[in-house]
């Protein structure tokens, strides 16, 4: 089929570019925004790109076009689409339709650790010989990619609470046909599309209402939201969580050089153990999740641990960019969330223990250049020893009145006996680390984008 996606260039609708050309799909598309890595990724498949939207982009008569969620009716494809009559849907519904259905479905939903989950479920069943084909918001080193064609009967997909396109307002992962389901934990996020926590819950109470009798849902329980609304589900609810006395639960025995040593048990009893590449009580959840998930997908004990030890981790969640002359590490992660921010320097911390650990913070998502979580931020940054606050990407994006302060941000921590300052521009912030930074320091760069290249910048000026 001559399929066009609209906004190719994005992390999901680039896998699922890469997901339809291994298909055997003829796959082009166009965006605004047409510059590496992705444009680099797409040219490399043989995928080609139109920079820019314009009606005459679909003159290659495609006979599906699949919309981005970022693009708006008014957008000159979408007018195009409709007045030609041609054939469009979601990028959501085009993952469910040409891969999901027929498949048995693992969703990894929740607010936070959707991408490390999926795509440890993703590996463990690949090494377990199922061949999975997955999406994933993030590359997995063990592939290259974040995207797979893969010919067993499972598919695993990361499950967005976002919403799904211009003419389908309801999240992403309703699509998704979940038949075993692993809900990570329910947080407020989205501040640019939830007017408050309830419509969250709302989404999620969706979820629950598809899981078939059949189904089973693997739930957090040290999520109180999540305890709620998994009493909604109709399929068979497996509880897990740091804190769960029925269940699943698990343990970190000690961490080394090695990696985080794991004790996973079931019902009070040991069920396997790993040493595992993943730091932090947040991975420990995660990976006693994946263990309930592989116990019902006839995954064992054994299996689970080789594909944990042999598991080389994603992108962009605690990957250490390089160690610069210096010996200062520069370690790159997506935290935004105030939760994740806490959680990632606390598992930093045990992994780096000696040295500074500076955490420099970058607000750039819908939800962080606004006031939501102005107070929530002073309670995250508690597990590094400094802190540096760049200026809010483009902040002209959140309304006037509601926007992220950074310099209070720095003040509020300052308070708390945390050295802090607001460093606006990323030459200045590499210009300060470069005079500040020593042996033996790590420094963790907290974005969801490329930040200027920082990372880059970091290393090259601290050799």
């Amino acid at each position: 089929m001559k399929i066009h996606i609209t906004a190719i260039c994005g992390t999901a609708m680039g896998s699922l570019a890469g997901l339809l050309k291994q298909a055997g799909h003829e796959v082009r598309g166009s965006d605004a925004g047409v510059y590496p890595p992705m444009s680099d990724q797409l040219a490399a498949q043989g995928i080609e790109i139109f920079d820019g939207y314009r009606a005459e982009n679909l003159d290659w008569g495609p006979e599906l076009v699949v919309i981005g969620n970022a693009v708006t009716k008014d957008n000159p494809e979408s007018v195009a689409v409709r007045e030609r009559g041609l054939d469009y849907t979601s990028g959501a519904e085009a993952i469910r339709r040409f891969f999901i259905h027929g498949k048995h479905s693992v969703v990894v939903a929740g607010t936070h650790g959707k991408s490390t989950t999926s795509a440890l479920m993703a590996w463990l069943l690949e090494s377990a010989g199922r061949d999975p084909g997955f999406l994933v918001g993030a590359v997995l080193r063990n592939f290259g990619t974040s995207f797979k064609h893969g010919s067993g009967d499972h598919f695993v997909v990361e499950g967005d609470e976002y919403d799904t396109a211009y003419f389908d307002k309801e999240a992403k992962f309703l699509h998704y046909e979940p038949r075993t389901t692993i809900l990570t934990s329910i947080e407020f996020d989205h501040a640019d599309i939830f007017a408050d926590i309830g419509a969250v819950r709302r989404e999620f109470e969706k979820l629950m209402a598809i899981i078939p009798a059949g189904g089973a849902l693997i739930a957090c329980q040290d999520y109180a939201l999540v305890r709620e609304v998994s009493k909604q589900c109709g399929g068979q609810v497996t509880p897990y969580g740091l804190s769960c006395e029925a269940g699943w639960t698990g343990k970190i025995t000690k961490a080394d050089e090695r990696g985080a040593h794991l004790e996973i048990l079931r019902d009070g009893n040991l069920w396997g153990r790993a040493v595992s590449p993943l730091y932090g009580e947040h991975n420990l959840s995660n990976q006693i999740a994946t263990a309930a998930a592989c116990e019902r997908l006839g995954i064992t004990a054994e299996e689970w641990r080789t594909g944990i030890e042999s598991f080389e981790g994603v992108k962009r969640r605690q990957e250490i960019r390089g160690v610069s002359v210096r010996g200062v590490t520069i370690v790159d992660d997506f935290a935004h969330h105030p939760t994740a921010v806490r959680l990632t320097l606390e598992a930093l911390r045990t992994r780096h223990p000696k040295g500074t650990l500076w955490a420099v913070f970058e607000p750039r998502t819908n939800t962080t250049r606004r006031a939501v979580f102005q107070k929530d931020y002073a309670g995250s940054f508690g597990g590094a020893d400094e802190v540096i606050i760049a200026g809010v990407e483009r902040p002209e994006k959140a309304p006037e009145g509601d926007r992220f302060d950074p310099g209070k941000l720095a003040a509020d921590l300052a308070e708390r006996g945390i050295p802090a300052r607001c460093i606006p521009d990323v030459g200045q912030i590499v210009e300060y680390l470069k005079e500040h930074a020593a042996p033996g320091d790590t420094v963790a760069v907290l974005s969801n984008g490329g930040f200027g290249g920082i990372h880059e910048k970091l290393l090259e000026a601290l050799d």
